[in-house]
């Protein structure tokens, strides 16, 4: 009798143990993916609003915004990069380690694009600067993403990983929302005094959010899947990929290309709506830059609550039927953007970001981690996920913004063009995410 109640009270204490640490995953998983996406973010906003005036200001307004959107390309670019170096560091020594160090990389250089000077202090300098420290954060962002998704999906069970793998899009999601918060916070300054210190301020708060995600994710295990991966590659070192890189495109190419795939047209489209709507709005029709980032924060918030809904619904009918809707809506949502924007009416711009940030955004964010998780096998997986998921962000988020930028500059084909281009990739997306196929039955410990 004494030996069962043992047993059952050690049964119990292990469920808990297991609870509080599935809960702290989810969390760790949550919470550093707000800070790295807030990082992110500020810097596409201060680069859509700002820095073509700080750094690039000898440059005609039109060129100086293009410039600054390159900026935010060569961040983009940099992604796949820290995809394949911290995808590497995740696959042979720990989705955990690779964490820590991508929060503090991310830390470290958005504080510091904080105390640039500018190019009327530092002349050349000051951008060049400004490249080198967006480099740093690509690097780091890049490699964020994939292990946030596995340290998430890889703890939970398995008829729940696509609401823990809606962790790190609920992060992305929450720090988009918190980095225009605080430039909407900003927005009571005169246009002098946010031009000189007022924009400085998000970046400078990062550190102190770093310091937060780090205690969080230091008390985190080790994804058990990974740990399983390493005992058998010990006992077979055969099975053991020497560099997660090319084993993953040499084996599964088909997989790497249709993940980023479905990736990069509802990538843009995000991209384009955070960023591209609002300095064309700003520069074209001179709407405020506070009501345009106040009417997106509603829609954000809307987005906080549709990621979890999205992500234990593709628990129930699977990923690819909550995101090949998403990704055609959003296709024919794109030739809408731009005359919603023209009407001048806060209900009719704030409908137009509630269906794309919070509903057809959300459903992909809430996907996203448990689909590209669950296609590649544990030995690559942190590499082969990373590096689909950065390679989308590089084609949407850079080139998608970058491009936008040249066709609604004087001259340029204007507001069609950015849509066709749009909803082309969109297509794409859909597309893909239907070749992919059902991808909730994978066994993750023994793919």
């Amino acid at each position: 009798m004494t030996i069962e109640r043992n047993t059952a009270r050690s049964g119990n204490v292990q469920t808990t143990r297991n609870r509080r640490q599935l809960t702290r995953t989810y969390i760790a998983s949550f919470v550093g993916t707000t800070i790295e996406f807030y990082d992110f973010i500020v810097y596409g906003t201060a680069a859509s609003l700002v820095f073509g005036k700080v750094f690039f200001e000898s440059a005609p307004p039109a060129i100086g915004l293009i410039a600054s959107i390159a900026t935010l390309a060569i961040g983009y670019a940099a992604r796949p990069l820290g995809g394949v170096i911290f995808g590497h560091f995740g696959d042979k020594i720990g989705r955990k380690s690779a964490l820590i160090w991508t929060m503090s990389l991310m830390g470290v250089s958005t504080f510091l694009i904080g105390v640039l000077p500018s190019a009327a202090q530092a002349g050349a300098l000051a951008p060049i600067l400004l490249i080198v420290l967006r480099l740093v954060q690509g690097i780091a962002v890049g490699g964020e993403y994939g292990g946030a998704v596995l340290i998430s999906v890889e703890h939970a069970p398995p008829n729940r990983r696509g609401f823990f793998g809606g962790a790190a899009g609920l992060g992305s999601g929450a720090g988009t929302l918190l980095a225009y918060a605080v430039f909407g916070a900003l927005g009571g300054l005169d246009e002098k005094d946010f031009m000189t210190w007022g924009w400085r301020l998000p970046f400078l708060a990062s550190i102190v959010m770093v310091g937060v995600g780090l205690y969080i994710r230091l008390r985190v295990d080790e994804s058990p899947v990974f740990v399983s991966e390493q005992k058998r590659a010990a006992e077979e070192p055969a099975t053991k990929a020497k560099a997660p890189l090319f084993a993953v495109l040499r084996e599964q190419p088909r997989k790497v290309l249709l993940a980023i795939g479905v990736c990069s047209g509802t990538f843009m489209a995000q991209a384009i709506v955070s960023t591209t709507l609002i300095s064309y709005a700003t520069t074209q029709f001179g709407l405020s830059r506070k009501s345009l980032l106040d009417t997106l924060n509603i829609a954000l918030v809307v987005m906080i609550f549709a990621i979890p809904l999205f992500s234990w619904l593709s628990d129930k009918v699977g990923r690819r039927m909550v995101r090949v809707p998403a990704a055609a809506l959003f296709a024919v949502f794109s030739f809408f953007m731009f005359p919603m924007l023209e009407s001048r009416s806060t209900p009719i711009i704030l409908l137009a970001f509630v269906i794309s940030m919070a509903i057809l955004n959300g459903a992909a964010a809430g996907t996203n981690g448990a689909l590209l998780s669950e296609l590649f096998p544990t030995k690559y997986r942190y590499t082969g996920t990373s590096v689909a998921y950065q390679m989308a962000g590089l084609i949407g988020g850079g080139i998608g913004p970058l491009l936008a930028a040249v066709f609604l500059a004087p001259g340029g084909p204007g507001p069609g063009a950015v849509a066709v281009m749009t909803a082309a990739f969109c297509v794409v997306s859909a597309v893909c995410t239907v070749f992919v196929g059902d991808t909730r039955k994978t066994d993750l410990q023994n793919a």
